[in-house]
């Protein structure tokens, strides 16, 4: 069958959707094959089941690397992502320096409290090419945010950041200009008198010379809408920076927002935009839809901005939906300033801009810009709270990929299914998005796919957003699907909502079991007193083993360990992914607890999944997350 036909299949389903999940990879050789699961034990999609002839041994625990361009992921132009398991972006905050003083400026982003993401630039001046190194570099804790100035005037670069709660931590660069190496050396700063300086955690300062004395001035928006102004007054006995009190009330600036009511979190950049020699101002407010820009009618020396904020660009502004974090930089080195910055959600509907929120302002001149791009960075990225699971629906023996999201940012009238065929093959995969479909007209979908009727091919059992988890047949074929909905309520959970099914054979009595999370972070357990052909759910516990991650649970069953039983891999909200490995047999399970998977950075509302995409007997691991993006972690144990 030919991919668009598998398309067509899907568009033809009943409503919407926020998932569609291989369940190939934990109910074994019975999904893998489209047929009744049998009583040979569980496998893994495309791995070597327990047993296998030739099998190599596996190793436990899996050394996961983070990679994140293993192989081509293409999008619906055929053009190439980037960067594809970056794991998207829903708060990026922006900042370009030349780290490693090879000529060309490197990108970093925050996106998590605590981290920021380093993209190397390894292309040419002129025609940069960035490369991820890590999700959190040099190991920093910046808090809500970072700031990269030379404090001590040595030619390198330092960091101001965040300290709990709402102070200024200072991290020395005791490396050089070519090496940098962050050194944390007061987690508060203080001004000339010895008191500890105060910027509201959500507000995001910034350091300029706005008088060109020499000495860099330190502003700090406040949420009265007002900037704080400190000016350095050299280092002390410790080589730590002091600053001095200025004002309350720089140049009398007050932002008010919607309406001239409301006052909000903030961010500020400086710049010389106009060319004439002095430093103007940009303000990013909760409550403004667009960047403000406060232009400097004085000069160098003698600086004056007083003049009314103006939305930006003057000629034509961009709105988004509010609360922007502008980097200002010559990107496309013609001589001007151009501008990027990040959309960190404000008073204007921050769920529109949960994946278009990276915008690139090209400078045209004359107080031109033209938007070149709102997703600067390219890789997947679907919205919020995505969830990736891979199935053989064309029957063409790899594994294609499926990425859903909590809610449609364009509408959030429902939730999508992003479909990715495999386009290579099961040992070299290339994936190409081939368009959206749904299920149902609901939020949070998150389809399992398996044979529960026995014959030969996938149907899905849909979680969603309530409590209930929906049935659709396959009334097509294995190679050609088309799902009808059978029962809307096919099982009703208890209590709790964001239902995540998880299915597999976990008494080796020939038909499929079921396990349910949640949002309260426990398990639901269900046996089938039915058969492989006609399944009934028996509700065993809604408590189960009194697991409990903390908040939205997300089980996976897969044999990790390789022993021929199935264990037990839970996602969470906060926690990461929980591992429950079964000490018992494939007919009688018994899970202990065996703490996180070690060596992986997952982010918040973490959504695993195991399949072997390489079909080198070993299961590698893709995970979804808050930010709405993929990760991907090689398992190279074999």
């Amino acid at each position: 069958m030919q991919p668009e036909s598998v398309l067509a299949q899907l568009n033809n389903l009943p409503a919407m959707s926020n998932v569609l999940r291989p369940t190939l990879l934990l109910i074994g050789a019975c999904v893998l094959l489209l047929s009744a699961c049998s009583s040979s034990g569980p496998s893994v999609t495309s791995a070597p089941g327990p047993g296998d002839p030739g099998a190599a041994e596996t190793v436990f625990p899996p050394a996961y690397q983070r990679v994140v361009e293993p192989f081509e992921v293409l999008k619906e132009d055929g053009s190439a992502h980037l960067l594809p398991f970056l794991g998207g972006f829903n708060v990026p905050r922006p900042q370009f320096y030349d780290i490693d003083a090879d000529g060309d400026v490197d990108l970093f982003i925050q996106e998590e409290t605590g981290s920021i993401v380093f993209l190397e630039n390894t292309g040419t001046v002129g025609n940069p090419r960035y490369v991820w190194r890590t999700d959190k570099y040099q190991n920093l804790d910046v808090g809500e945010w970072y700031r990269f100035v030379d404090l001590d005037g040595d030619g390198d670069v330092d960091i101001l950041s965040e300290q709990k709660y709402s102070y200024v931590k200072y991290f020395r660069n005791e490396g050089s200009a070519e090496e940098a190496r962050f050194v944390a050396v007061v987690d508060t700063l203080r001004d000339a008198e010895g008191v500890p300086l105060f910027a509201d955690r959500q507000n995001i300062p910034n350091l300029v010379d706005i008088d060109c004395d020499g000495l860099i001035d330190l502003f700090i928006g406040r949420i009265t809408g007002t900037i704080t102004r400190y000016e350095s007054v050299g280092m002390d006995e410790f080589n730590v920076p002091r600053f001095k009190f200025v004002t309350d009330n720089f140049e009398d600036i007050e932002i008010i927002g919607e309406a001239q009511t409301r006052h909000g979190a903030n961010t500020l950049a400086f710049a010389d935009m106009d060319g004439d020699g002095d430093q103007d101002l940009f303000w990013g407010d909760f409550f403004e839809p667009g960047l403000l820009f406060i232009r400097n009618l004085g000069s160098c020396a003698f600086p004056s901005l007083r003049s009314e904020p103006e939305p930006w660009p003057l000629n034509n502004p961009v709105e988004t939906s509010g609360y922007n974090a502008p980097a200002i930089i010559d990107y496309d080195l013609d001589g001007d300033l151009d501008v990027l910055f990040g959309v960190l959600g404000g008073a204007f509907n921050a769920i529109r801009t949960t994946a278009e929120n990276l915008y690139f302002m090209e400078n045209m001149g004359s107080n031109e810009f033209e938007v070149r791009t709102n997703r600067f960075v390219d890789m997947i990225d679907v919205g919020s709270e995505s969830i990736v699971k891979f199935a053989d629906l064309d029957g063409d023996g790899d594994q294609d990929m499926y990425v859903m999201n909590k809610i449609r940012p364009e509408t959030q009238k429902d939730s999508q299914i992003f479909y990715y065929e495999n386009v290579g093959t099961a040992s070299a995969p290339s994936f190409v998005m081939r368009g959206l479909s749904n299920f149902e007209a609901t939020y949070h979908q998150n389809p399992e796919f398996a044979d529960l009727d026995g014959d030969g091919d996938l149907d899905v059992l849909l979680g969603k957003w309530n409590r209930d988890l929906s049935f659709f047949r396959n009334v097509g074929t294995a190679t050609s699907p088309s799902f009808e909905l059978v029962d809307d309520k096919f099982v009703s959970l208890t209590r709790g909502q964001n239902s995540s099914p998880a299915l597999a054979d976990m008494d080796n009595d020939g038909d499929l079991d079921l396990f349910v999370g949640e949002a309260s972070g426990t398990l639901n357990y269900y046996r089938n007193e039915g058969s492989a052909t006609l399944p009934n759910f028996v509700l065993v516990s809604d408590k189960y083993n009194d697991i409990d991650v903390g908040r939205r649970s997300f089980p996976t069953l897969v044999d990790i360990d390789g022993d021929g039983d199935y264990d037990l891999i839970v996602g969470s909200e906060l926690n990461g992914a929980r591992l429950f490995m079964n000490v018992g047999t494939a007919e009688e399970m018994i899970f202990e607890d065996s703490g996180k998977i070690e060596g992986v950075r997952f982010q918040t509302l973490v959504t695993p999944e195991f399949v072997d995409i390489d079909d080198d007997g070993d299961l590698d691991l893709f995970a979804g997350g808050s930010s709405g993006g993929v990760q991907f972690f090689e398992n190279p144990s074999r």
